[in-house]
């Protein structure tokens, strides 16, 4: 008879690697905490703007209608107080929902702020329960440090690893980020961390399903508010002293690698540090899935030109569209597009808009704004090719670059010179030109949801980063609360 071995294994070194990183590690870069500031602020603005579309306020709220929690997470630019499980959702949801936030490009794709859901939740509940306790309260640092670990966190392990390859969603990685600084900022100890981790790794995960044709739809708004919440409560269960599954990732047969990643092991381009906050993306300009950044800036250069010329879209015959590889396989789309999160990951549609109307925003996706015929007529009108360049420069870490080029043909003949964007303008190289307009995002959505005064308030406190850094989290929160 044969009996199998059961000796203890070795905690999996990609587990030990973001734990040491998490309690470890220190954030010395000026660069990174005052990136952490801007998306701290455009993160919270993005947020605001949801506030204004039913199909995402129908969500938030408590569980149970009326419930109030002691000393819980207040979730900005409303009067909920929730548990900080529920308050990370409603958090994470608004700040995903128009697709608005900060953007990582690499292997895999995501938008580290979706961590913030889970940070902002725990840190104000900690801040106003130490305060009910007699206790010094968390600080905004200590989110603007948990933010800049959690996107290093996401952004690394996205470097050289596709999850989408697989048919995993990136929200993966906002739930396995979010565990690892939520659960510093609860006080695990490093065994305790080690399980909170691994729990990550070991949860379901959500599939690709609802960001692709035929089935794109609303979840991809709410999924990673869903991932920022569930580790929360995943790392308040290893503060019990739940355990946790040292080779969750190795194990032969049933381990993370075996069942859901084809049996090939995660690699890694560097060590953690400060790298993705530094070089993470700003969507500025354009609530446009990020890959299509420079083609809108591009169509709306288009369509000044056009008005130069006297002409319109409907004089348009053609357009080439030089892309990268990422580009075609995430928005690249023919036929019907169904709903707003089908049009904004549609290429097509989000350079169709600007070249008719000179414009893009959250509401032109919407079915009023996509019934009109022109759309689609010019939709039909456009070539989509890969440039292998392009490509290249997307994936060079000295570049990453997300460049497109539109070449465009008239009926009458004329061919316009090729307009080309590499770098929109919340890239780092950019970062010069795009902060101001950043800002300018930030009061715009400030103003949506805000009386005057309170903006006023809250733009006196959070303007300046030395005066932000040093309040504590609930008073910040407190006045982004409406009555």
């Amino acid at each position: 008879m044969s009996h199998i071995t059961n000796p203890l294994p070795e905690t999996d070194k990609v587990i030990v690697d973001i734990v040491n990183y998490v309690l470890d590690y220190t954030i010395t870069s000026e660069d990174a905490l005052q990136t952490a500031h801007y998306c701290l602020l455009d993160t919270l603005g993005c947020g605001f703007e949801a506030l204004t579309y039913p199909a995402c306020t129908k969500l938030l709220g408590p569980v149970v209608p009326g419930t109030i929690v002691p000393h819980g997470s207040k979730v900005p630019g409303t009067n909920y107080q929730l548990d900080p499980v529920h308050a990370a959702f409603n958090i994470g949801a608004m700040i995903r929902w128009l697709d608005f936030n900060d953007t990582w490009l690499a292997a895999e794709w995501g938008h580290p702020s979706d961590n913030l859901g889970g940070i902002l939740a725990v840190a104000d509940w900690l801040s106003r329960t130490a305060i009910a306790n007699g206790k010094a309260p968390i600080t905004v640092h200590q989110v603007l440090d948990a933010m800049i670990r959690a996107h290093e966190i996401q952004g690394v392990m996205a470097l050289e690893n596709s999850f989408n390859k697989v048919g995993l969603d990136h929200v993966l990685l906002v739930k396995l980020a979010s565990t690892a600084v939520v659960g510093k900022l609860l006080g695990l100890n490093r065994d305790e961390l080690v399980n909170a981790v691994s729990l990550a790794f070991v949860d379901g995960h959500s599939l690709r399903t609802y960001r692709h044709a035929p089935n794109t739809g609303s979840r991809k708004s709410w999924a990673a508010g869903d991932a920022t919440s569930r580790a929360v409560r995943l790392a308040l269960i290893a503060r019990t002293g739940e355990m946790g599954y040292r080779s969750v990732l190795t194990a032969r047969t049933w381990g993370f690698y075996d069942v859901l990643f084809k049996g090939n092991n995660f690699t890694f381009q560097r060590p953690y540090g400060s790298y993705v906050m530094e070089n993470v993306l700003f969507k500025i300009s354009f609530p446009a899935e990020f890959h299509a950044q420079t083609a809108v800036e591009a169509a709306m250069a288009l369509y000044h030109k056009l008005s130069e010329m006297g002409k319109t879209a409907a004089d348009i015959q053609h357009i080439h569209i030089r892309t990268h590889e990422a580009a075609i396989r995430i928005i690249d789309k023919k036929g019907l597009l169904h709903n707003p999160a089908d049009r904004d990951h549609c290429i097509q549609y989000m350079i169709a808009v600007p070249l008719i109307f000179g414009r893009l925003t959250a509401a032109d996706y919407e079915d009023n704004v996509a019934a009109d015929p022109r759309i689609d007529a010019l939709r039909e009108k456009m070539e989509v090719k890969e440039d292998l360049a392009f490509t290249r420069d997307y994936h060079d870490p000295e570049k990453r670059s997300i460049p497109n080029a539109l070449t465009m043909t008239l009926t009458d003949g004329t061919v316009l010179d090729e307009v080309v964007v590499e770098y929109p303008i919340g890239h780092k190289r950019r970062r010069g030109e795009g902060m101001p307009v950043l800002l300018e995002k930030y009061k715009t959505n400030l103003a949506r949801i805000f009386p005057t005064k309170q903006q006023q308030l809250i733009l006196e406190s959070s303007l300046d980063f030395n005066v932000l850094a040093r309040m504590p989290v609930h008073e910040f929160v407190d006045l982004m609360v409406t009555p």
